[in-house]
């Protein structure tokens, strides 16, 4: 960790909206920062893990589904168990579809993001769904930490004997978050994720946040104005 846990609290409690003109240039990225990091969410992942429900997930995969149908699937959710493993369950129009595995890799790192699915048990009516499933999933799982994405066609998806690599590198790159920077460093390189764990009801993420020493000093800038603001506001008390 980089930047401390009480700096983190403290930059989420700025109210950006009455900033005024000297920090405008940093509207859109700060715009983003706060629309997808809660003040929570943000100190737990610069303290290096980020629990996510499987509630969250589920709204999310449920979300997905009912922007881009697919047709002969209804339902798609997941659970996640304390011994590590992951099932995703899918009702089809060919039957239900059931898997058991684990996570054996999830990274986020500049341009590359991807998920490795291990499949250990599985029962499937009908597989002709599979890329899209496991595109839905992996993207759910992401944007809890890297906001929405308008869209996931277009994902690699390898299949490999029992393991599933999802590729999310392109569609992330060309999403809102994807396309924002802060005095020139991009927010993609802001953080990096190096492993995600089922844990019990939800999955624990493995984080770290790359704060440069400039971004830094501008946030210090931002807080000290914020403060001369409220001062000046209460008559210099």
């Amino acid at each position: 960790m980089d930047l401390p846990a009480a700096w983190v609290e403290q930059v989420q409690k700025i109210d950006w909206a009455q900033l005024k003109e000297k920090v405008q240039d940093y509207g859109p990225a700060l715009k983003v920062v706060k629309g997808t990091w809660s003040r929570e969410s943000l100190k737990e992942i610069s303290e290096g893990r980020l629990f996510v429900p499987d509630e969250v997930i589920n709204d999310a995969l449920a979300k997905g589904l009912e922007k881009k149908p697919q047709q002969g699937l209804k339902r798609i959710s997941l659970r996640s168990h304390e011994n590590g493993k992951l099932d995703i369950e899918a009702s089809t129009q060919k039957g239900e579809l059931k898997l058991s595995g684990k996570i054996k890799e999830f990274v986020h790192q500049g341009d590359k993001t991807y998920m490795v699915y291990q499949v250990q048990k599985k029962r499937l009516p009908g597989h002709g769904l599979m890329s899209w499933i496991f595109s839905l999933v992996s993207l759910s799982m992401v944007e809890r930490m890297m906001g929405k994405v308008d869209t996931f066609e277009n994902m690699p998806v390898d299949i490999k004997h029992n393991d599933v690599r999802v590729d999310c590198s392109q569609v992330l790159a060309a999403s809102t978050f994807g396309q924002t920077s802060f005095h020139g460093h991009r927010l993609l390189d802001m953080i990096e994720i190096k492993g995600a764990i089922p844990k019990e009801n939800g999955i624990e993420f493995q984080t770290e946040l790359h704060i440069p020493d400039d971004v830094k000093a501008d946030l210090k800038g931002l807080l000290k104005s914020k403060g001369e603001e409220i001062r000046t506001e209460n008559g210099g008390e």
